[in-house]
């Protein structure tokens, strides 16, 4: 397997309940992957075992370096950030706070990158996290991460709950992290973003990975689209 993340044959669960089957996929340098599917599929579960939040057996390698049983602070010093859907930012902070929680020693997106990237930040610099709107925690969660200096980000639905000018400015700036070599994962419904950055497209269904490919071949599979992306 070739790729800085390598994962085989993942498994993982809640308790008792297995939620991934096996799942094969590998991210490239500088690569971008929508991992898209129905709710319940596995694809936020897929998000937190490479971060380490899960428990999980198998395969899974990030620049030849072991994930599976490390502890998350360590992944993330490998290199991996990671912005949860429920965004998680530190409410009773302001903004300036927040990103400064995020900063790593030497890093290349400083405050004044996380301004320029996301200037409405900057007019809200003062301001409480817990009082921004969706869009600006949004932009507020990625931005933090990327203080981290990371190789590789995993984001879950970067585009949930989004005005379509927002939707658009995080597009954007993911479109100009990617042009920097900044590897990402894509957790996403309906591949708006993932279709602006011409990300290869991986479809998850019970837990494994149904499909893997670029997004004008998987227009061409209407039985992967009818058993594990359709609904009703």
């Amino acid at each position: 397997m070739n790729g800085p993340l390598r994962i085989e044959d993942l498994r993982a669960w809640y308790g008792a309940a297995q939620v991934l089957h096996g799942v094969n996929l590998i991210i490239d340098e500088g690569e971008a992957v929508a991992l898209v599917g129905r709710n319940g599929s596995g694809r936020s579960t897929l998000a937190k075992a490479i971060m380490g939040l899960v428990r999980c057996e198998g395969e899974m390698r990030y620049r030849d370096v072991r994930l599976v049983g490390l502890r998350p602070y360590r992944i993330a010093r490998l290199g991996i950030g990671y912005v949860p859907e429920t965004r998680d930012v530190f409410p009773a902070l302001t903004v300036r706070e927040n990103l400064l929680l995020g900063e790593r020693k030497g890093t290349r997106f400083t405050q004044d990158e996380a301004y320029r990237l996301f200037p409405v930040l900057a007019e809200r610099a003062s301001v409480r996290a817990g009082a921004l709107s969706g869009g600006e925690q949004q932009m507020l969660a990625l931005a933090r991460t990327l203080a981290g200096d990371p190789s590789l980000v995993v984001i879950d639905e970067p585009g949930e709950g989004l005005a379509p000018q927002v939707l658009a400015q995080v597009a954007a700036c993911l479109k100009t992290l990617r042009e920097r070599g900044v590897a990402m994962l894509l957790i996403e419904e309906r591949m708006t973003i993932a279709r602006m950055l011409d990300a290869r497209v991986a479809v998850m269904g019970h837990g494994a990975i149904r499909f893997d490919g670029p997004y004008a071949s998987l227009a061409r599979e209407e039985q992967v689209t009818r058993e594990w992306l359709s609904v009703g």
